[in-house]
């Protein structure tokens, strides 16, 4: 389960960040997911807004960013950015990436997943109710950051980027320790019928994942989707061993205070970060 600690920014303020208890005990690796707080952004984006593509201001935005680098003792230089569309294409990050999305222009459209062998490349995605993974490989020193919401996930990115680190850095699923991070929840997920049956349908062990709630006032059949269990489920499908997944215990839409939130608050909100890099 993930653990919230708080940290300092530069000018006293709380650096709130979530880290995962399996990555606890590995020196070599340093990661966080981002909270809602401890930046500088105001109004709907309030506060650790880390998109430039909401609607807030760029150098609100460029301080954010900056507070991180100082937490993880990063220059901006080394961030790599996904560039998230929904999609599964996973981006294999060499020391020529350093810096992309951030300091200079990213050459590249479409990622989703990036992983990684090189040092001191801060790998980031983005989320505001889908599911962040990071992903770990001790044996052979290779890392991987995934954005994966519904689209995603029945793409199954997930098992894409575990195949990407098997092919490029010579991976054993059974290696991999992979936190996922904080995300909604399938008890606030609720999605369609025709959504839920494709799951149903196509999706390794879909009755797990999908969940008839009931009728609605209007007498429409309710169903809810477990995301945090569909990527388990592909990963356990890869081969990753059961007890090197943790699930988050946080659920962005239930914790609006703490997390941006898609399903809470539509449009008008930010998104927050995962980060990953090996040391």
């Amino acid at each position: 389960m993930l653990e919230l600690h708080s940290y300092q920014n530069r000018d006293g303020s709380e650096l709130p960040l979530l880290e995962s208890a399996l990555f606890g005990s590995f020196s070599g690796i340093r990661h966080a997911y981002a909270t809602r707080l401890g930046g500088v952004s105001e109004g709907e984006w309030s506060s650790m807004n880390l998109s430039f593509t909401r609607g807030d201001r760029e150098k609100d935005v460029r301080e954010n960013f900056h507070r991180i680098a100082e937490h993880f003792s990063v220059p901006e230089s080394r961030f790599v950015l996904s560039h998230q569309t929904h999609k599964d294409r996973v981006r294999t990050v060499t020391e020529e990436d350093a810096g992309k999305g951030l300091t200079r222009e990213r050459d590249y459209t479409d990622v989703d997943a990036l992983i990684t062998d090189v040092p001191r490349l801060l790998l980031t995605v983005f989320w505001a109710d889908c599911v962040p993974l990071l992903l770990y490989d001790p044996r052979k020193r290779a890392i991987g950051a995934v954005h994966s919401g519904w689209r995603g996930t029945f793409s199954r990115i997930a098992s894409k980027t575990v195949e990407a680190m098997r092919r490029e850095y010579g991976t054993e699923p059974s290696d991999l320790f992979i936190s996922i991070g904080p995300s909604i929840c399938g008890s606030c997920y609720e999605v369609s019928e025709e959504l839920s049956e494709r799951f149903l349908r196509d999706f390794p062990g879909g009755e797990r994942i999908v969940s008839f709630t009931g009728r609605d006032a209007g007498g429409e059949r309710k169903y809810h989707l477990n995301l945090w269990e569909a990527n388990r489920q592909l990963l356990l499908e890869e081969g990753v061993s059961e007890d090197r997944i943790e699930l988050p215990g946080f659920c962005t839409c239930c914790n609006p205070k703490l997390f941006f939130s898609h399903r809470f608050s539509g449009e008008r909100r930010g998104n927050q970060a995962a980060f990953l890099m090996l040391l």
